[in-house]
């Protein structure tokens, strides 16, 4: 859930509770003035706490680079989400400069300690795909006033297989 900055971009006719995955307190800041219902999980990405088929939809924001079992993490998501449920995401991953994943994977070591254990260089359709999901749609791009190596992103909307 991160700091809840995605929240003004749900639709508040549409949206009556969402659950906060978020573990870090500080993180919960701007949650006060949601026009729905936010419940907290304090649990990590890996262990979602909800029954089988039970949730509509799960967004991904800059979550996945710093997951550690980003794969358990992948099969909670596609256990809790419903039969039609989607997947939708934007993070930040490997680029398809080999000069920039060079940078990446040079940089990233020293990056993910002083970031939180941010990874530069993860391949986010790779690791969607590979937990059963399949992506139905995807834009992928460098974020403007973003150095290279950290800018390039992915967003789209993905299904468990």
């Amino acid at each position: 859930m991160g700091s809840g900055l995605n929240i003004p971009h749900y639709d508040s006719h549409q949206v009556e509770l969402v659950w906060g995955l978020e573990p870090s307190e500080g993180m919960r800041r701007n949650v006060a003035g949601a026009p729905f219902e936010v419940r907290w999980l304090d649990l990590p990405g890996e262990e979602i706490p909800l029954e089988n088929d039970s949730v509509d939809s799960v967004v991904l924001t800059y979550t996945l680079c710093t997951i550690p079992d980003w794969h358990r993490a992948l099969e909670q998501i596609r256990r809790v989400l419903k039969p039609g449920g989607q997947l939708l995401f934007c993070e930040h991953g490997t680029a398809p400069d080999e000069a920039v994943r060079k940078w990446q994977d040079r940089v990233n070591p020293l990056w993910r300690k002083v970031a939180g254990g941010c990874n530069l260089n993860r391949d986010i359709p790779e690791l969607i795909e590979h937990a059963g999901f399949a992506i139905q749609r995807m834009e992928t791009g460098y974020l403007p006033k973003v150095p290279r190596f950290a800018g390039f992103n992915f967003w789209g909307a993905a299904v468990p297989r």
